[in-house]
């Protein structure tokens, strides 16, 4: 899993996000930062509301919140949903061992020319070869797929 901080990062961005059923997001910013949630249909809802959407807690007795305007979320991309919104600029993904430890490299090619983007989880790598791509740093357009809204 990414960290919050290049979750942020990415909304900052201007990652978009439409919630489903799985995905993982944080509430930063209250003090609670190191608590990821996770959308689900029992427990974890999105509504649809005329003034946009709300994450609602069914349920929970933990602590008195029972919803959270989706703006105010941020998104926790899994791997899978990184590479997604990377889309045809994805070439590959390598693993190499150096000395005790294991790198991540994603390879990317576009109009532009090729970047390459490590990290020692694979999710990182992904992470930052999108946040490179929503920059504006290598002038494509990525991070629209259909699994994306606003975050």
């Amino acid at each position: 899993m990414i960290s919050v901080d290049l979750a942020l990062r990415l909304k900052e961005a201007g990652l978009q996000w439409k919630p489903a059923s799985g995905d993982r997001f944080v509430i930063p910013h209250r003090d609670m930062d190191s608590d990821v949630f996770t959308l689900s249909d029992m427990t974890i809802e999105v509504h649809d509301h005329p003034t946009g959407q709300i994450i609602g807690f069914n349920g929970t007795t933990e602590w008195a919140m029972d919803s959270v305007d989706q703006p105010e979320a941020c998104w926790m991309p899994a791997e899978h949903q990184l590479r997604e919104l990377l889309g045809e600029h994805f070439t590959r993904l390598e693993r190499r061992d150096v000395g005790d430890r294991t790198v991540h490299r994603v390879l990317l090619l576009d109009e532009n020319g090729a970047d390459a983007f490590e990290a020692p989880e694979a999710a990182d790598a992904y992470a930052q070869a999108l946040l490179h791509h929503l920059s504006g740093a290598a002038g494509g357009s990525v991070g629209t797929s259909d699994a994306t809204t606003s975050c």
